[in-house]
């Protein structure tokens, strides 16, 4: 099929090498003037890991990155509010942290036709009649027989799914971030958590090497209500140096040296839910179809299983418009249970709803400890909740760690 994709983040990446590799005839379309990464450092989960495994990335993808065997939060005090290792999942089960910069490239290297991606064409619309999209220059291309909009949680061509848009809002809080370079962090196998209330939650995550440049680096992540993240100055700085200063004093040395706003990276969330994600022969994938709240750390490892699921489903189906329902029934149940915990976690750590704290830190550390509840938190944790596994035979690999039940 001639297939037209629009976006090259991870979704759009991994289905471009996907498509190509079955033969399709496949252009991408990105925004941007040059190709490199957005965002922030990122945990991939088992789920992700099993998709890098399936296309053969999976041992670059580990020496890349910093693998993670407990997500751990307390309060300023020391109290536990969560204590999950991914070894309790099953033996060998782990997590990977890693920075955008290090999964993109890993993926431009695997993408044969990287050098041809159509940079600075922002697609705005879609004609489903003719098959075609058209840019904000208002040049025409196309026709195709599939499009793919992978073109994140800002997607313009979302609204063309016609009647599929259930939800789409932002998120009231967000956050600030950025990299920092520490050789010696006393918790490389570990996702740090410290939280003051709903208020104020603080991130250290490990993400392994930083193209381009020397050390193991740290992802630090800073919350913040929305309005705050949008006003985010130079002035703001001194504030946020102290509160770290008061809730987690040993953080203090490794960002003396943030002075200016620029040095870190702001990020809001939205909140988007689709009936049904595609419309004729226009598909939505990736944050494009289903941005949260990254309270679950799921969004690039959505990303990869959407473009394995739809390469997949076209494999199966000769007919688009039957692909393409294969592919909502194979994603919706994964989808929606992460959309919705999404929504009933992320008021429990930013929120103006303080007395959730005060629950949260009672009863979210027992929670799960008890036999009844650990497992399907532990199942949430490593992105497998409501997850149809691909079998042996079907995905052409053998069972491993990673993605064995």
């Amino acid at each position: 099929m001639k297939i037209g994709i629009v976006g090259y983040g991870t979704a759009g990446q991994a289905s471009a090498i996907l498509l190509s590799e079955r033969g399709h005839d496949v252009t991408v379309f990105e925004k941007s003037p040059s190709l490199g990464p957005v965002g922030a450092g990122f945990l991939l989960q088992p789920t992700g890991l099993a998709v890098l495994e399936r296309m053969g990335l999976l041992p670059r993808a580990l020496a890349l990155g910093q693998r993670i065997d407990e997500l751990h939060g307390a309060t300023p005090r020391g109290r536990a509010v969560m204590a999950m290792r991914y070894a309790d999942r099953r033996a060998e089960c782990f997590g990977l942290g890693m920075t955008r910069g290090a999964l993109f490239e890993l993926l431009r290297e695997a993408h044969v036709g990287a050098a041809q991606v159509r940079t600075g064409h922002r697609i705005v619309a879609y004609d489903p009649t003719a098959g075609t999209v058209r840019d904000e220059a208002d040049a025409v291309h196309g026709p195709y027989d599939l499009v793919i909009a992978a073109d994140g949680a800002h997607s313009a061509l979302r609204t063309h799914c016609e009647g599929n848009v259930r939800r789409e809002r932002m998120y009231p809080w967000g956050a600030v971030w950025c990299l920092l370079r520490i050789d010696d962090w006393h918790a490389p196998t570990h996702l740090l958590q410290r939280y003051a209330g709903t208020k104020c939650m603080i991130g250290m995550l490990p993400v392994g090497e930083r193209p381009g440049h020397e050390g193991r680096w740290v992802t630090f992540y800073y919350s913040l209500p929305g309005d705050a993240v949008e006003r985010f100055d130079d002035g703001a700085i001194d504030g946020l140096k102290a509160q770290v200063a008061t809730l987690w004093p040993e953080l203090t040395p490794h960002i003396a040296h943030l002075d200016r706003a620029e040095q870190l990276n702001r990020a809001r969330y939205r909140d988007v839910v689709l009936r049904q994600p595609h419309r004729g022969r226009l598909v939505i994938i990736g944050d494009a179809a289903h941005a949260m709240s990254p309270q679950l750390g799921q969004g690039v490892n959505m990303a990869l299983l959407d473009a394995a699921a739809l390469a997949e489903c076209l494999d199966e189906q000769a007919d688009v418009g039957q692909a393409l329902e294969a592919y909502r029934g194979q994603r919706h149940a994964h989808v929606r249970i992460y959309q919705r915990m999404s929504r009933w976690l992320t008021p429990l750590f930013q929120s103006d709803y303080t007395v959730l704290a005060w629950w949260r830190d009672l009863c979210f550390g027992p929670l799960g400890k008890a036999p009844g509840a650990r497992r399907p938190m532990l199942s949430i944790l490593t992105g497998e909740a409501g997850h149809r596994r691909r079998s042996p035979a079907t995905s052409g690999t053998k069972p491993s760690p990673l993605h064995s039940g």
